[in-house]
């Protein structure tokens, strides 16, 4: 039976993820001095319709939490799931590391951050989705000593080390170009060792550029990258038993279709097989392969 995911992009590191009629929504931001369009902000219609709509919100951090999402608090559906660290009067849900709610079909785990606060593992209906929050390799190379920069290596690897092995569909996870050289450390290290099969680069400081380059070059024979770079751009993610589609859209608009893409085992198997014929030393390695099909279209 095939597993259906939308994601749509805000901000930053702000996106909401609809699975069935349970809407998702992840460190939502508006962005610096309310930077962010005000035609896209999120707003009550977008939460019309749900059984049920979750705020997640990882840490306290001014790009990761926005007040303004408390303006939704008078609807019945809505809920506030929050990192224990965060202080408000506002009724919520708070979270620390290991704790695990369930909110109808909806399971929440939290898991560790290099930064301040959590992350967020969420299985429902099948589908596996996980917002690291601030979770990466922190190690500024450039600026910073070799003793700390061993220590965020260390931090970071046992960080990760309990999400290893958890099936991971749909995964957001920072790619900050602010550390300079070797930025892209953490998510190569997530990619190679967590395996999700569609990986979204956030948090990067507004350069869409660095996003889609990374989502088209991080591709393996578990993962797909994706980059959602525009506000409100979005996703519509199927898995399938031997295929993963994707459509990308302006908006929500089904008329506004970027791109499709498909992956699918054939397409695997043929890569493997050419890397036979040329005694390809990689073939079994994680390392990044290209075997996505896209169909590109005009926006």
């Amino acid at each position: 039976m095939a597993r259906q995911v939308t994601v749509t992009y805000f901000h930053h590191s702000g996106f909401s993820v609809q699975v069935a009629n349970t809407l998702m929504v992840f460190d939502y931001w508006r962005g610096e001095d309310g930077s962010f369009p005000q035609e896209m902000y999120l707003q009550e219609k977008d939460l019309a319709g749900y059984e049920d709509v979750l705020f997640f919100v990882s840490h306290d951090h001014p790009d990761h939490f926005d007040t303004v999402i408390f303006d939704f608090k008078h609807l019945n559906n809505v809920h506030y799931i929050l990192d224990s660290g965060i202080k408000t009067d506002e009724h919520v849900d708070r979270m620390q590391l290991g704790d695990k709610r369930t909110y109808g079909d909806v399971t929440v785990t939290a898991y560790d951050s290099t930064d301040k606060g959590i992350s967020f593992y969420v299985e429902i209906g099948g589908v596996r989705i996980f917002h690291a929050g601030d979770l990466n390799l922190w190690h500024w190379r450039e600026e910073n000593s070799l003793r700390n920069i061993t220590l965020a290596e260390e931090r970071y690897y046992a960080a990760v080390e309990p999400l290893i092995g958890l099936p991971m569909d749909v995964c957001m996870f920072p790619l900050d170009p602010r550390m300079g050289g070797m930025f892209e450390a953490g998510a190569n290290h997530f990619i190679m060792t967590c395996k999700p099969h569609v990986f979204i680069p956030m948090h990067c400081q507004g350069r869409s550029e660095i996003a889609a380059e990374f989502a088209g070059k991080c591709r393996t024979k578990f993962t797909e990258g994706l980059a959602l770079t525009k506000p409100r751009e979005r996703a519509e993610i199927t898995f399938e038993r031997k295929a993963l589609n994707i459509h990308v859209y302006a908006d929500a608009a089904h008329e506004n279709l970027r791109k499709r893409r498909q992956r699918t085992e054939a397409d695997d198997l043929m890569h493997a097989l050419h890397a036979l014929d040329d005694n390809d030393p990689f073939m079994e390695s994680d390392l990044p392969v290209d075997s996505m099909t896209e169909t590109p279209t005009t926006d």
